[in-house]
């Protein structure tokens, strides 16, 4: 069987660095750090008191009063930046077959701040149970692709995978290969997470995962930097519009680049920790390679999950230089998470986007933050430290990794007629 080629035709994006696509791109190159101190609670008995959130955005400037009532967060961040992805990919609605549209989103958590306010609403009751009606189809993880079906009508493939950070990453790889297979024309993508809660930050402090450098914030997220000590949580979503190449072509529709394969895998070490030596992110990198069909010599970027964690960065870059040998150092290798911080189930969404947008400008956004050297980590490497970097990319990657040892790993191509 020829298995159809799969292309991007639209994007969106809601992050902490920019509520929009344009936006989002111009603080990537620029190195702009989204971490602030936390607003969405009193965080001030808190280990961590600043976080990634949104800057600026009003929900009410894009879904109804009420109808925004019956979203959690997560839900809303993910209806905004696909509909800017729908908008991006000029889809006639009254034109395409719906019924081979889908929806394949992903999420981490799904409604956490519905399910903390709705639990902590109880406690303090007298033990009546007095539930919002909402509260369980506001909740479930997989109500986001729900809403973005429900308001296009689409009717194809439609449900959340959840895979903890690696998410929205399955997402997209599942979307690649339902319009590889030629069950689907189109699907709408990507992920959407709002943790930034006080079970979110008090959770994530408990396993001692978040930095807690509250004097120096703007700074904390500073993968590969010998004295990281640990991720800064963000909020928001990434959307991308997956289409079958010829019915793209067909539209005359504008195509960003090529997905050429995806990889998964899994450690089957340790409930959070990475493997020390990479074994499961080797693994997805070589899987990823071997779907796209393309040698390691390829590869001009990484995208990595860097996360700014002790163990996970070292793991990670010692799984590269195993992956691509000598290669390893003329790859552009970035962590756009020194920016945004670490979206959790969107992560894979708004790193392949900025994979996406790195290769249709021509140049790699910076890790920023990057001040002191880890002797653990190969100075050979090109981590895209603290500057963008002009190069012509024709294949890009983009790694995410999920606790429970959950590896994926996407892979990108200049389009090639």
């Amino acid at each position: 069987m020829q298995l159809k080629r799969v292309v991007v035709t639209g994007l969106g994006a809601l992050t902490p660095i920019g509520n929009n696509i344009e936006e989002y791109w111009n603080a990537l190159i620029n190195g702009v750090s989204g971490a602030a101190p936390i607003t969405h609670f009193d965080a001030a008995k808190f280990k961590t008191r600043f976080a990634c959130e949104l800057k600026g955005f009003k929900v009410n400037d894009f879904i109804d009063r009420k109808e925004a009532r019956r979203m959690d967060k997560f839900t809303q961040y993910a209806v905004v930046a696909s509909d800017e992805a729908i908008l991006d990919a000029d889809l006639d609605l009254d034109k395409i077959n719906k019924l081979r549209v889908g929806v394949i989103w992903g999420a981490g958590i799904g409604g956490l701040e519905t399910f903390q306010n709705e639990a902590m609403n109880f406690g303090a009751g007298d033990g009546t149970p007095r539930f919002n009606p909402f509260f369980i189809p506001k909740m479930i993880a997989d109500i986001a692709p729900g809403h973005i079906s429900i308001k296009n009508g689409f009717m194809g493939p439609n449900y959340t995978t959840v895979s903890a950070c690696a998410s929205s990453a399955n997402a997209m790889i599942d979307a690649l290969n339902y319009i590889r297979l030629g069950h689907c024309d189109i699907i709408v993508t990507g992920g959407s997470e709002a943790a930034v809660t006080q079970a979110g930050v008090g959770g994530f402090n408990a396993m001692k995962a978040l930095s807690e450098r509250n004097d120096d914030y703007k700074t904390a997220s500073r993968p590969f930097d010998a004295e990281r000590d640990g991720f800064v949580l963000g909020e928001g979503a990434g959307a991308i519009i997956l289409e079958e190449y010829e019915h793209a072509k067909a539209r005359g529709a504008k195509i960003y680049a090529e997905v050429i394969g995806g990889g998964m895998s899994s450690d089957a070490y340790h409930m959070t920790a990475p493997h020390p030596e990479g074994i499961g992110v080797i693994a997805v990198m070589k899987n990823c390679l071997e779907n796209a069909g393309i040698n390691p010599e390829e590869v001009d970027h990484i995208n990595t999950h860097g996360t700014s964690t002790p163990l996970g960065d070292v793991a990670e870059l010692k799984a590269i230089s195993e992956v691509f040998g000598d290669h390893a150092k003329n790859i552009n290798i970035n962590s756009t998470k020194s920016m945004t911080g670490h979206l959790l189930g969107a992560a894979g969404a708004i790193e392949s986007i900025a994979s996406i947008l790195a290769m249709e400008n021509g140049v790699i956004p910076p890790t920023i933050n990057h001040a002191n050297v880890d002797e653990n980590i190969n100075p050979e490497l090109n981590l895209t430290l603290n500057k963008a970097q002009k190069r012509d990319i024709k294949v890009a990657m983009s790694n995410t990794f999920g606790f429970g040892g959950h590896n994926a790993c996407v892979a990108f191509k200049k389009l090639v007629e």
